[in-house]
């Protein structure tokens, strides 16, 4: 509180920057708390609006200039420090084929997508002067709707930190345990799901065995349409994503090898989807290790879509 009253411009911009490029800080609290301390005349709504934009365009250009030099490596390494990595790149690539361009402004209020979003934008070459004009847009609309609760609900604000205040320590100890047993839970919840098939993954080099047998086999891509169409996919494969409903074609035998694949983390997406197989019947459903990046890197080829096929 101190420093939000001595330095709250200078602290609010140095958070958010920090935030926006991917570092697990409070900043929207603190922006809330800011506009708070605003009404008290401690400093101006509008230079702290400002100096929060200008942190959200300096990271935003940061992961834009990343995404055009590094491209999906970005992506993958920004998801392998997530807590949730089964999920983070098929939500953004998600949420860009739904908004396009738009996204942009939809992410900043999603946490841990924002980052993501404007990585992904360099690394799909949208062009730079619609990805500055509509990431400035939500970022205006981010930070001043943050500002503003902190404005409009300052006399509420005030009781809130006050009461903090008098728990003293016991409310950081109470919201680092809350934190703790949200983290311990994740972590339980895939390991768990990678244990239900970790015995039944297969390698790129027992597939290939697998297909020099000639035993009936199916590909199945569980990455997002915008994913197949960019990077490709493995010749034949059909498409069951991990939300929605498809399933593979009724005329396989539920006693034919299914390899499904994916090109998230731990092939994470991939043990969801078929788990979902296993549980409609499919008995040998074998999660790819490595996933469409080991494929690619053995110098495997890869099957393109033409402009008029459907991305399903």
């Amino acid at each position: 509180m101190e420093l939000l009253a001595t330095h709250g411009v200078l602290l609010v911009f140095l958070l958010v920057l920090l935030e926006q490029l991917g570092l697990p800080l409070p900043a929207y609290p603190v922006l809330v708390v800011a506009g708070a301390l605003s009404v008290n005349g401690h400093h101006s709504a509008l230079w702290l609006v400002s100096a929060a934009i200008a942190a959200c365009f300096l990271a935003d250009m940061a992961w834009y200039a990343a995404g055009v030099r590094y491209g999906s490596t970005v992506q993958r390494t920004i998801c392998r420090i997530s807590i949730s990595p089964d999920t983070c790149v098929r939500q953004t690539q998600t949420l860009f084929e739904r908004w396009g361009v738009w996204s942009l402004v939809v992410a900043k209020f999603v946490p841990g997508l924002g980052t993501l979003t404007t990585a992904l934008s360099g690394t799909l070459r949208l062009r730079l002067r619609s990805f500055i004009a509509v990431g400035l847009i939500g970022s205006a609309l981010y930070v001043s709707l943050g500002v503003a609760l902190g404005v409009y609900f300052h006399a509420a604000i005030d009781d809130v930190l006050r009461s903090l205040e008098s728990l003293g320590r016991a409310s950081g100890s109470v919201l680092a345990a809350a934190l703790a047993l949200f983290l311990a839970a994740k972590w339980w919840q895939r390991q768990r799901l990678l244990a239900e098939l970790r015995g039944s993954r297969i390698t790129l080099t027992e597939l290939q065995d697998l297909i020099g047998s000639g035993k009936r086999h199916l590909f199945v891509d569980a990455r997002p349409a915008s994913s197949r169409a960019r990077d490709g996919f493995i010749p034949g494969a059909v498409h069951v994503g991990v939300e929605d409903d498809a399933e593979p074609p009724s005329d396989v035998p539920t006693d034919a090898e299914i390899i499904v694949y994916c090109a998230c983390p731990n092939e994470v997406s991939a043990a969801l989807v078929a788990r979902r197989l296993q549980r409609a019947g499919f008995r040998n459903v074998r999660p790819l290790v490595g996933g469409i990046e080991a494929w690619i890197g053995a110098g495997l080829p890869v099957e393109r879509l033409s402009e008029a096929d459907p991305m399903t």
